[in-house]
């Protein structure tokens, strides 16, 4: 049983819900078994997401929507009751998650939430693009026209890291490049989860020890583990 609400009330105060959504459109990534929560039966995405929206009070005024996959995965149905949760809770401000194919499509989804502030972040996991391809599955490649470019699309990315391969002075690059081009950046502690990548124990204690200030920064979110959002699905 997994929990699908949560409150994040440290920095960056906002609601969060993990939403079912069809199968993610890419499914390739190494590192991933969270797409075993998506499904193609819409009655009982549609169910699920329902009831899991009902719990947002719109306290905060902004609210993080992610599912396994990107918004582009989520139900017509599903949309639609986040843009009416959205209205009637007087949300202003809404995040969700893309996969680097949909970054042209973008405006579809601020034109259905016009109004209201869209905030997207996409899983990069590395800027080195040899490692995301070959380590983390993500076949896409980034130079610098399109980190320009991904830069005004979006408002964060995503960092997988202390994984066996790389290597401290990739990390350090990471976390230089995200927030060097982008205006936050989520930063996360891979941890074992029965696919093939594997943690690598010695990364993680040499990063907490040099990167444990960045808890304070405002501009990061740190995941020492990947429950830290307080929401997930067993």
């Amino acid at each position: 049983m997994g929990i699908r609400y949560n409150k994040i009330e440290n920095k960056n105060k906002r609601e969060i819900v993990l939403l079912k959504s069809f199968p993610c459109k890419y499914g390739k990534c190494k590192f991933c078994n969270y797409i075993e929560d998506n499904s193609t039966d819409e009655v009982e995405i549609n169910r699920v997401n329902f009831e899991t929206l009902e719990e947002v009070t719109g306290e905060f005024g902004a609210l993080e929507v992610i599912n396994s996959g990107s918004v582009f995965e989520l139900t017509e149905k599903t949309l639609e009751k986040i843009r009416e949760i959205v209205h009637e809770k007087n949300i202003k401000l809404l995040y969700f998650e893309i996969y680097y194919g949909y970054k042209n499509r973008l405006n579809e989804i601020r034109e259905f939430f016009k109004g209201t502030e869209i905030r997207f972040r996409m899983g990069m996991e590395t800027f080195d693009n040899e490692f995301r391809i070959n380590s983390y599955g993500k076949n896409f490649k980034v130079g610098v026209a399109e980190l320009e470019e991904l830069s005004k699309k979006l408002y964060s990315v995503c960092l997988l890291i202390c994984v066996k391969g790389q290597t401290k002075e990739m990390i350090e690059k990471d976390i230089e490049l995200g927030l060097k081009n982008f205006e936050s950046v989520t930063i996360n502690i891979f941890i074992n989860n029965g696919t093939e990548v594997e943690r690598d124990e010695e990364l993680v204690r040499w990063f907490v020890d040099k990167y444990a200030y960045l808890q304070d920064d405002a501009r990061v979110e740190l995941l020492i583990d990947n429950k830290d959002l307080g929401v997930f699905e067993q």
